[in-house]
C-alpha cells in the first residue's frame, strides 16, 4: 500500500496557532505573521511543492500531526495555482494569472468557499479569524512564487512535467 507523504514539522513546541493549524515559520519577505524561517532550513512550502506530484493523486490523507492540515491546504492550493496556469504559456501569463489568484479573497473555516470543512476548528474569534487569514494569504503568496520558478523552465517556457497535474483532483475535489 502506497502512503502519502506526511510533514516533517511534528513538533510544535514554541508554534503559535490558528484555526488549530501551527504557523509555522516560512523562508520568506513576504509580510505576515508568519516567523521568519532560516533560508537554508526546508519549510513547509518546500514540502508541500516537493511532494505535490505524490500526494496529489491520493483521495484520502491520514493526518499525523497539525502540519499535516497545512500540508493538505497547499496541496489543494498549488492544484488551483496550476489549474490557473494551465493556459498560460509564457512565465510573464504566468505571472499574471498567479498574481491575479493571490488578489482573490481567502476564506477561513466556517466560511463559505474554504475547501476543508472540518479539517481545521473554526475561529473562536474575528481576531484569530484575521490572524489564520493572513497567514493563510501569505503562504499562498509564497507558494505562488516558488511554484513558477518549478511550473516553468528558466527560458519562460512551461514545464510540461508540472503543469500536466493540472488535470489531477486531489482528496477528489473539483478544483474551479
Amino acid at each position: 500500500m502506497v502512503m502519502v507523504y506526511h510533514s516533517s514539522f511534528v513538533d510544535e513546541e514554541g508554534v503559535s496557532k490558528a484555526c488549530g493549524c501551527p504557523l509555522l515559520p516560512l523562508k520568506s519577505h513576504i509580510k505576515g505573521p508568519a516567523p521568519v524561517s532560516d533560508q537554508d532550513r526546508t519549510d513547509i512550502v518546500d514540502e508541500a511543492i516537493t511532494f505535490f506530484r505524490a500526494n496529489v493523486f491520493f483521495r484520502n490523507f491520514d493526518i499525523k500531526s497539525p502540519a499535516d492540515k497545512l500540508l493538505i491546504y497547499l496541496t489543494f492550493y498549488i492544484n488551483v495555482a496550476l489549474k490557473r496556469l494551465e493556459g498560460c504559456r509564457t512565465l510573464a501569463e504566468g505571472t499574471k494569472a498567479i498574481i491575479n489568484l493571490g488578489l482573490e479573497d481567502v476564506p477561513v473555516p466556517g466560511e463559505s468557499g474554504f475547501p476543508f470543512p472540518g479539517l481545521f476548528p473554526l475561529p473562536q474569534s474575528q481576531k484569530e479569524a484575521e490572524l489564520f487569514r493572513n497567514y493563510l494569504k501569505q503562504i499562498r503568496e509564497e507558494t505562488s512564487g516558488r511554484l513558477l520558478s518549478v511550473a516553468y523552465r528558466h527560458n519562460g517556457t512551461p514545464n510540461k512535467w508540472w503543469l500536466a497535474f493540472a488535470k489531477r483532483k486531489f482528496m477528489n475535489i473539483i478544483v474551479p
